[in-house]
């Protein structure tokens, strides 16, 4: 559509996983070096996790074309699953038989599996993508499979990726267990600022294209609208694109993103937020939203919870607002009472 246009040789903001596409921030290039580590030292279990869209997968597949021959890798995708269909998978992942009748029997023939291949000097490796799916009953499986060990040797080396809610589902006390058995974790966060120009104007010269085909304005604001989410920042460049594209236009400028977001706002682009886009930056999260509804709050003068009326203070001082949970006991963050330099009366 717009390749010819911008002289790309394709399009450079594909949402798939593209390995010849790889920013290496800082970010990931300590994620990769994290992850290589846990497999050359033969950690026996290594957690990564991140945001939706923050390039996990992406890292993933850049770092299964550098470990070679030497790994013999299943992947798992499919993670909504119970412990035995899981041990099912694996097997089928390994190229076993994965009908071999009771679980015991699965065990025994995957064991034997694993023996060989380290007789052979193959490591095997399972990864486990969109871990944060998994039941507990299926987490308490890998717990297991991490045991297996012939002598002093574990057998078996398994990186579980996944979503954030992944690292608060194993400070589960059920969890504990598995939590202790990792040796690596790392922690993928969004891009900042500087880091998502890089990412643009990587993929725009990686595609044969002008580094600076996006104004630093603009910049800005896909900084702000993402959140510094690399599959985010995709989507939104390549619509921004298309839409420089059919105006003839030959740089990306905030007109151009903002007419976006006035075209598509259920896109699930920056429209979450709880203040409007105007350069304060991202979405503050759960704690600022309870902040904000406090405001509203405090503009009727009154508590959400009890309805109790609040009255100006002295009208020697101005009366000081602060946000505190301490005011109808019912809701943290419901409303909010004056400093100590605000009086009030009943």
């Amino acid at each position: 559509m717009y390749e010819d246009y911008f002289g790309f040789k394709e399009k450079p903001f594909n949402i798939a996983p593209d390995p010849d596409y790889l920013y290496l921030s800082r970010k990931h290039q300590n994620a990769i070096s994290s992850l290589e580590f846990g497999l050359v030292d033969d950690a026996g279990l290594i957690l990564f996790t991140g945001e939706i869209g923050t390039g996990k997968t992406t890292l993933i597949h850049h770092l299964l074309r550098k470990i070679g021959a030497e790994f013999a890798v299943a992947v798992v995708f499919n993670t909504n699953v119970d412990a035995g269909q899981l041990l099912g998978i694996i097997l089928q992942e390994f190229g076993l038989n994965a009908d071999s009748g009771s679980k015991a029997v699965a065990v025994k023939a995957l064991t034997r599996f694993l023996i060989d291949l380290r007789s052979r000097n193959k490591r095997p490796l399972l990864i486990i993508d969109e871990a944060q799916s998994l039941s507990l009953n299926a987490l308490e499986e890998i717990r297991l499979l991490s045991n297996l060990q012939d002598g002093s040797t574990m057998l078996l080396q398994i990186m579980l990726v996944g979503q954030p809610e992944l690292k608060d589902r194993l400070k589960s006390p059920s969890m504990t267990s598995l939590a202790q058995r990792i040796a690596v974790n790392y922690h993928l966060k969004p891009f900042e600022r500087e880091e998502t120009a890089e990412y643009i104007s990587h993929r725009l010269k990686t595609a044969g294209g002008r580094a600076d085909l996006f104004t630093d304005a603009a910049i800005d604001k896909v900084h702000r609208m993402t959140r510094g989410i690399p599959r985010s920042i995709n989507i939104l460049c390549h619509a921004a694109l298309v839409y420089g594209f059919a105006d003839d236009l030959s740089t990306i400028d905030v007109p151009v993103l903002e007419e976006i977001m006035a075209d598509t706002p259920d896109s699930g682009i920056g429209n979450e937020r709880w203040f409007k886009d105007n350069g304060e930056g991202v979405e503050k999260g759960q704690k600022e939203r309870e902040r904000h509804r406090c405001r509203r709050s405090l503009q009727n003068r009154s508590c959400r919870r009890t309805g109790r009326k609040w009255r100006r203070g002295s009208r020697h001082s101005k009366p000081v607002w602060t946000i505190t949970p301490k005011n109808c006991g019912k809701r943290s963050g419901c409303c909010s009472r004056r400093s100590a330099t605000a009086t009030t009366s009943s």
